[in-house]
């Protein structure tokens, strides 16, 4: 019997793709496939693409082209196989396959079919799958942190935002699905679960027919799992009940991600969030109020078709007046097939460049404020890796989430993947610093 394939992933976005990434590796291993991290011994390479906006599909061809001059046979998969189908067969003849985003639990049928000779195209209309917790999932993410999705898809149509069109509506996995795939990771001995969707405070309204966070959060406290994160919590959903459930629920962490996107309501009207708008204030006052220990990250979009120089100093004074703990500031990509790539009014990137520098240099002094609130006392921290020169170790405390926010560089002896006790003694505008007790 001839020897199967070798398979190497090259994984580019956002964790959703991850989650598609571990998925697909995990299919493929049990299917009896070498999975290997090195793409040069590799027969395949398996490209996860992203195609959110202009800069990450760059990436994403810089990396189908330097893979299709290596001579490699390349499967596409993810958002950009997604987006571009036949244009990415037409433009690399070295693409041996294209995955969409509904479509990755095939994968083994397709190595499969592309070993007799076929060019296979694999992408449904409208994506409708997700995994759940029977679906093998290799993890890629250091031992003691996963991410958790707990829906995929998105109802919403925000102006800007090629996601639906790529992914989907929303599709939720039950409360049982998730606590059951919560309860293997907890066996696995992860610390942190990350719960991820395109809305969280959306999660179980097209099974349940109403939004079932609170619900689900209340069934994670029962899992052995120190901390639980959520990622993508829109405002309006924040109701008092699933707020109640943050509070009540030791274990999940009052760290809320809130992308606002913007604080006026006319670019909030344009961007088609005016569900959002004239709320930003009183919601963030409301939180404030009955989560004081709560910790705050948003994004923004500066240089939206028509934003003002008013409307730049709104946001401004916005950042300003609520104290973000973390700010992250894109900004404005106008995407093909989106309402606001027409928009008239389109701003010069370097306009928007100034605006994006403006909104980060208001907020450094704030991060590094919040940041200091931290220094005298003690706190959790997971660590996750040591830096090889000097034996410090690094991790995060539950004011960071991965990738996103800051660290913790940790003085003293402890093991990779625990959680220990950290005096802080220092801070800086994005990272803490401190000794293990």
């Amino acid at each position: 019997m001839a020897t199967k394939p070798t398979i190497a992933f090259t994984h580019l976005g956002c964790e959703k793709n991850r989650i598609d990434t571990e998925h697909m590796i995990g299919l493929l291993a049990q299917a009896g496939y070498q999975v290997d991290a090195n793409e040069e011994l590799a027969d395949y390479v398996i490209v996860n693409t992203c195609s959110f906006i202009q800069a990450a599909r760059e990436e994403s061809v810089r990396t189908l082209v330097e893979l299709a001059q290596a001579n490699k046979k390349i499967v596409i998969a993810g958002c950009m196989a997604q987006h571009f189908q036949q244009d990415l067969l037409n433009e690399l003849p070295e693409a041996v396959a294209l995955v969409g985003t509904g479509d990755y639990h095939q994968i083994v049928g397709v190595i499969e079919q592309v070993e007799k000779g076929d060019r296979v195209t694999l992408v449904s209309a409208e994506p409708t799958y997700i995994a759940d917790e029977n679906t093998p999932r290799y993890r890629t993410t250091p031992e003691a942190v996963a991410y958790l999705r707990i829906a995929e898809g998105c109802d919403y149509r925000c102006a800007f935002c090629i996601i639906p069109h790529l992914r989907g509506n929303q599709r939720s996995r039950t409360i049982e699905s998730i606590v059951a795939e919560a309860e293997q990771l907890a066996a696995e001995g992860v610390k942190e679960i990350i719960l991820i969707s395109q809305i969280t405070t959306n999660y179980g309204k097209d099974i349940y027919g109403e939004p079932k966070l609170a619900e689900l959060l209340q069934a994670l406290g029962k899992v052995d799992i120190p901390w639980i994160r959520m990622h993508y919590a829109y405002p309006t959903g924040l109701t008092p009940k699933v707020m109640a459930a943050i509070q009540e629920t030791p274990n999940i962490l009052p760290y809320l991600d809130l992308p606002l996107q913007h604080s006026h309501p006319e670019i909030l009207r344009a961007m088609n969030r005016p569900f959002q708008a004239g709320v930003n204030d009183s919601i963030i006052e409301r939180i404030k109020a009955s989560m004081p220990d709560a910790i705050l990250r948003t994004t923004f979009i500066v240089g939206f078709p028509g934003e003002t120089e008013e409307h730049a100093a709104h946001l401004l004074e916005f950042v300003k007046r609520h104290e973000f703990d973390h700010v992250g500031v894109f900004t404005f990509s106008p995407e093909e097939g989106t309402p606001a790539y027409n928009l008239p009014n389109q701003l010069p990137q370097e306009v928007m460049e100034a605006r994006r520098e403006a909104v980060m240099a208001a907020q450094q002094p704030i991060s590094l404020k919040n940041n200091q609130k931290s220094v005298g006392k003690m706190v959790d921290v997971l660590l996750e890796q040591e830096n090889p020169e000097t034996g410090e170790l690094i991790g995060r405390s539950a004011r960071f989430s991965p990738d996103v926010d800051g660290l913790v560089y940790v003085e003293g002896e402890a093991s990779l993947g625990s959680m220990v006790r950290v005096n802080i003694t220092d801070a800086d505008v994005y990272d803490l610093y401190g000794q293990v007790v």
